[in-house]
């Protein structure tokens, strides 16, 4: 075995067709995109070569466009700074009470996650309607029916809204990535700590926290590419409106390359999708190094300041030698 991993001929035979899947799979397509983007196809017969124009217009003039971007990174922000704070915070208090109950809530937690997506979407349209649902009725209840109204129509609160329904679809698989990391940590690190006095707070703070570092740092770039490629729920609930005001990057593709047989245009967007996720997760994970690429950083660090020691070291000598050379 270990004379046939040598043998690269052997190699290449093991990983060519990983490499010949991936190259027709995913490279020839973006390829095709790209291309596919310089023209002015409909989807069907024959199509004229545009350049750059759709990439163009995209940039500069389609306010939908950029609103999609602005969409994306508005529920990546809400997704960072609420969903996760929740799920983490479920998944500590489901491993500190145990027992059924821990079994219980876990399963509750994740019914929405295994449920169907378009009977998530349509039981959040029932419970906003403006008619019949539920959240209006509370309100009406309560005496606040002043404050009832269509929340999926309102350009006021159709994005918020959809962040909400967003949020509640996602938060079961946020919640068991923190589960299972929390899991993974030694008792006898909490058992350590409560001996030496420490609080429930505080060891959450100590050690759940800083031993949980590689899966938020998963969860997290899992946030942001979940809000770069939302589609169905946003396709089954608002379709993007009311006008463009809940709009995302793969409905809007959609819309322009299937609603509008505008399938050029379409490929234009889905070229720049790409690249926005390439950026977007390069980002993620600078922000958010591995322990690998900081064990990296700081080896270089380290190297930088011993060749800039180096280098003083050296010109104090060189400064030295000609004082008493004229001396």
């Amino acid at each position: 075995m270990h004379s046939l991993l040598k043998n690269k001929k052997t190699i290449a035979l093991m990983v060519a067709p990983g490499m010949i899947l991936f190259l027709f799979a995913v490279i020839v397509p973006i390829i095709m995109s790209v291309y596919l983007g310089m023209t002015d196809w409909s989807g069907i017969g024959d199509y004229n070569f545009v350049g750059l124009k759709n990439y163009k217009t995209l940039l500069t003039d389609d306010p939908a466009f950029v609103r999609s971007i602005l969409n994306a990174l508005t529920l990546a922000v809400a997704l960072i700074v609420i969903q996760h704070p929740l799920g983490l915070c479920f998944a500590i208090l489901l491993d500190y009470i145990g027992g059924r109950l821990e079994k219980i809530f876990r399963a509750i937690f994740f019914i929405p996650c295994v449920v169907s997506v378009m009977v998530v979407s349509k039981l959040w349209v029932a419970i906003l309607n403006p008619t019949f649902g539920l959240v209006n009725n509370l309100l009406d209840i309560t005496g606040f029916g002043a404050l009832a109204h269509n929340w999926l129509s309102d350009p006021k609160t159709a994005m918020p809204s959809l962040i909400v329904i967003l949020m509640y679809q996602g938060l079961g698989w946020c919640l068991l990535y923190y589960y299972a990391g929390i899991k993974g940590i030694s008792g006898e690190m909490y058992e350590a700590a409560r001996i030496d006095g420490c609080g429930f707070v505080k060891m959450q703070i100590k050690i759940t926290i800083p031993m949980l570092k590689p899966v938020l740092r998963v969860n997290l770039t899992l946030a942001v590419i979940s809000a770069l490629k939302q589609m169905e729920t946003v396709f089954l609930t608002t379709r993007g409106g009311p006008g463009n005001q809940t709009q995302f990057l793969a409905n809007y593709l959609y819309k322009r390359a299937f609603d509008n047989y505008e399938y050029g245009y379409g490929n234009a967007i889905a070229a720049l999708f790409v690249i926005i996720c390439f950026v977007a997760t390069y980002a993620m994970r600078y922000l958010i190094p591995s322990e690998e690429l900081q064990e990296k950083r700081e080896r270089r660090r380290h190297a930088k300041r011993n060749e800039n020691a180096k280098r003083n070291e050296h010109t104090k000598r060189n400064e030295n030698a000609e004082r008493n050379e004229n001396d």
